[in-house]
């Protein structure tokens, strides 16, 4: 078990240590099936003459209960569109989705970047959900992500994977166990569960890459 830890260790140490790609991206590229999680929209200005002011984001019809974190200095307009089918959230039935995201009136100067928060929860289901974007600099260009993996102009991607059970009880117990004494260890437990989620989920990415 320990020849098998460290190495899920190291590895979860490098991916929080790998640079942003130079593009408009979804952080983070994966997340656990049927749970809410946390998004950043990733946006860096790649422009040396010109900044980012406006960001256009499309959302897939499998994320329900979006919600959205405060920008201070940006306006944020949201349109909603038809579902195919009903889908019960909280035990109510759900007929339409948060189709696309819109951020203006804020500004990201050259060489820097904004995050623009969300959370969701994510389809039962292993899958790839795509986030294409639009950048529109302040010269009138814009720029659109939308494009496959690999392209010049990929639109963000996010990989669902399933949990195993026994990783998941696990986790529950890490949870549960959690000390309410004071801050400090309570915030020693929070950060171990969430160390447990990434070895988990760099093992899960390891196997399948395995297979």
């Amino acid at each position: 078990m320990k020849k098998f830890l460290v190495p899920v260790l190291l590895a979860a140490m490098a991916l929080t240590a790998v640079p942003a790609a130079a593009h408009v991206t979804v952080q983070p590229t994966e997340a656990r099936t049927n749970s809410f999680s946390r998004f950043v929209v990733r946006v860096p200005n790649e422009r040396d003459n010109a900044a980012t002011v406006k960001v256009e984001l499309q959302l897939p019809d499998s994320l329900v209960a979006v919600s959205f974190e405060p920008k201070p200095g940006w306006t944020r307009r949201v349109e909603r569109k038809p579902l195919p089918a009903p889908v019960e959230v909280f035990g109510e039935q759900v007929t339409d989705y948060v189709a696309t995201v819109t951020w203006e009136g804020g500004r990201i100067g050259t060489g820097d970047f904004e995050e623009f928060g969300f959370s969701a929860r994510t389809p039962q289901a292993a899958t790839t959900l795509r986030f294409p974007a639009v950048q529109t600099y302040d010269n009138g260009e814009a720029v659109r992500w939308i494009g496959p993996a690999g392209s010049e102009e990929p639109a963000g991607e996010v990989k669902t994977f399933v949990l195993p059970e026994g990783d998941l009880a696990t986790l529950s117990r890490l949870a549960a166990e959690r000390p309410d004494a004071d801050d400090d260890s309570g915030d020693a437990a929070m950060s171990a569960a969430a160390l447990a989620l990434a070895v988990v989920a760099v093992g899960l990415s390891l196997r399948r890459r395995g297979a």
